[in-house]
C-alpha cells in the first residue's frame, strides 16, 4: 500500500470553497464532493476562514485581562509595603523576645 501525497491547496481556494458553503444552499458534504477534497478537511477551512468580523459580533480582546492584571499586581505591590511597614513598626513597638506568634500570626506585645 503507497499512501498519496496529500493536496495542497491555495489560500484563495480554500477562501472560495468557505464562501460557497456559506453562501449557497448546498451542505458542506455535496460542495466537498463537488470541489473534490475531503468533507472533514472543509469543515476545518470552515472554522478558520469563516471567522466573521461584523459590528454584530466583535472581536474579543483580552486587553482588558492585561489591565486587570497591572491592577492587581500594583496592589500585591502596594500591600506587601503596608505588611512589611506594619512588621517594622511591630518590631519597634514591641522590643525582642515580647512579640507572641501563635500558628505564624502576630499578637499584642507581652508587657
Amino acid at each position: 500500500m503507497s499512501r498519496e501525497k496529500p493536496n495542497t491547496y491555495t489560500a484563495e481556494f480554500r477562501a472560495s470553497a468557505v464562501k460557497l458553503v456559506n453562501e449557497s444552499e448546498q451542505s458542506v458534504a455535496q460542495v466537498a464532493l463537488d470541489l473534490g477534497i475531503n468533507v472533514n478537511t472543509l469543515h476545518t477551512w470552515i472554522g478558520k476562514y469563516s471567522r466573521r468580523q461584523s459590528p454584530d459580533n466583535p472581536t474579543r480582546t483580552d486587553d482588558h485581562l492585561y489591565d486587570e492584571l497591572k491592577r492587581l499586581q500594583k496592589e500585591v505591590a502596594r500591600l506587601t509595603e503596608e505588611r512589611d511597614l506594619l512588621k517594622k513598626v511591630a518590631a519597634y513597638l514591641c522590643p525582642a523576645g515580647t512579640l507572641p506568634r501563635s500558628n505564624g500570626r502576630l499578637h499584642g506585645c507581652r508587657r
